[in-house]
This record gives structure tokens, C-alpha cells and sequence, in this order.
């Protein structure tokens, strides 16, 4: 294995399963305090729900669907020491129907300085590189965020949250001129959401799109980096072989 400064990789993330009961569910396991977590029923074809620490408990938005941010009741209810407690919602937790949760630890929530805009809320965790970030919109082309992560970013995923926008992700493969939406498929071009401006160590840049930056609009940004034996972004081209294409990471993935 390439060297890596992560020792024990499940205190930043870890996958969990786990079978519904219908009731109050408290997940344990995980093996760090979650500050995001994704949840996928794998009965039924019900949504990806998505939670974090830094919207709150009970905030929920989908990876899959472009909706806004909704407050479910009985869902996900607490981020715990060893995992995560929810409730009856039948998306999260229909009894005995068997469940995946992806869980990502953040946990510094002070000390970031810089950038045009200050984010309302944080939660990063700079060994790992993931950082999540909830700000407000100010429509101004060149806008920056600092991350705190003292690396750059590789990928960073956008949800506009008081609006049905799409997600907007950039990838360091496509580069700063484009970006893809999680619910279709090609990349598009333009200057409107990363302001054809790679990110740095320090910061990212937003355009001044709707979907990334409308004054006085609420958002969440969830930001990776690569890490040495832990995280890869990455890109490759497909063969049409039986075998595939053999993709070289450093380290055994354990979400891909």
C-alpha cells in the first residue's frame, strides 16, 4: 500500500448496515462520530437520503433528486459517539427492510478564517480532507470559501438548498470550466460555477450561477481532497472488455 498518514481508516469513514425496526434505531459501529451520513434503503427503491451535522438532525436532502432541504420528522434524530440514532420514517428505517449508511467524520468547527464568503456553519477534518460548508449566496463572480483542509481539493459538490436546483460537482478530471450534475450525465461548460478558477490549498471559487451563488440563497458544499492510501479522484476510460478497466488507486476502496 502506498504510505498514508491514516492509520486506522474507519475513525473518518466507515460503512455500515444495518435492518430496519420500524421505531427508534440507534446505529452503532461506525467507529468515529458522523458528521455526514448517507442513507440508502436496498429493499425498495426509495431515495438517497442525505444528512450532516452542520444543516442539523432531522435536515435531510437527496443526492438523487434535485428537491430542496426538507425537515423530516423521525428521521435521522442525533449524530452519536459510535454512529447515529433515527427514528420511524419508513425511508431510513421500514422494519426489517436491510439498509447501507455511509458515514464521513468532520468535527473541527472553528478556527477557518478567509475568503469573501464566511460559511454560516462548518464541520471539516483536515487529515481525511472532507470538509462541509453551509453559506449564503452573494452573486458575486470570483466569490471564495475557505475550506481549512490545507490541501486541494479534488472534488467539491454543491446543493442549493431553499430551491429544486441540481447538484453542481466539480472534478479535478473535467477541470474548472466544467461541472456535472449528480441526475444526468454529460458535463457542460462554462464560467458560471467555479469561475474557470481552480481551487487552492486555502480556497475554492464559485461563479455567480444561481445553482452555486444567488444572493441571500442557503447552500451546502461538501469538499474533497486527496489523501495518500485513503481518498482518490480519479478518472478513466472505458474498454468494452468483459475484464474492464484496471483503475489504480494505492489502496483498497472501501466507497467508490
Amino acid at each position: 500500500m502506498a504510505y498514508t498518514t491514516i492509520n486506522k481508516s474507519t475513525e473518518h469513514f466507515n460503512t455500515k448496515l444495518y435492518v430496519g425496526n420500524g421505531g427508534t434505531n440507534a446505529i452503532t459501529g461506525v467507529g468515529h462520530q458522523p458528521d455526514m451520513v448517507w442513507l440508502k434503503n436496498r429493499t425498495d427503491g426509495d431515495g438517497h437520503k442525505l444528512f450532516d451535522s452542520v444543516r442539523g438532525a432531522l435536515k435531510v436532502i437527496e443526492p438523487n433528486d434535485s428537491a430542496t432541504e426538507s425537515t423530516y420528522a423521525n428521521s435521522l434524530a442525533s449524530f452519536d459517539s459510535d454512529g447515529f440514532t433515527i427514528g420511524s420514517t419508513a425511508d431510513i428505517n421500514e422494519s426489517s427492510d436491510n439498509f447501507v449508511s455511509w458515514n464521513w467524520k468532520a468535527g473541527t468547527t472553528s478556527g477557518l478564517s478567509g475568503g469573501t464568503i464566511t460559511p454560516t456553519a462548518y464541520s471539516i477534518n483536515a487529515s481525511s480532507g472532507v470538509g462541509i460548508y453551509k453559506y449564503t449566496g452573494n452573486s458575486t463572480s470570483g466569490a471564495t470559501i475557505a475550506h481549512g483542509l490545507g490541501k486541494i481539493p479534488t472534488s467539491i459538490w454543491v446543493k442549493r438548498l431553499d430551491s429544486a436546483k441540481e447538484w453542481q460537482i466539480y472534478h479535478q478530471a473535467m477541470g474548472n470550466g466544467k461541472w456535472i450534475e449528480l441526475t444526468s450525465g454529460t458535463p457542460q461548460t462554462g464560467t458560471s460555477r467555479w469561475n474557470d478558477t481552480s481551487p487552492t490549498s486555502t480556497l475554492f471559487y464559485l461563479g455567480n450561477d444561481s445553482d452555486v451563488n444567488y444572493n441571500g440563497a442557503s447552500y451546502v458544499a461538501y469538499v474533497f481532497c486527496d489523501v495518500t492510501g485513503f481518498s482518490k479522484m480519479g478518472s478513466y476510460t472505458g474498454n468494452a472488455n468483459n475484464d474492464g478497466v484496471f483503475v489504480y488507486t494505492g489502496f483498497k476502496p472501501s466507497w467508490l
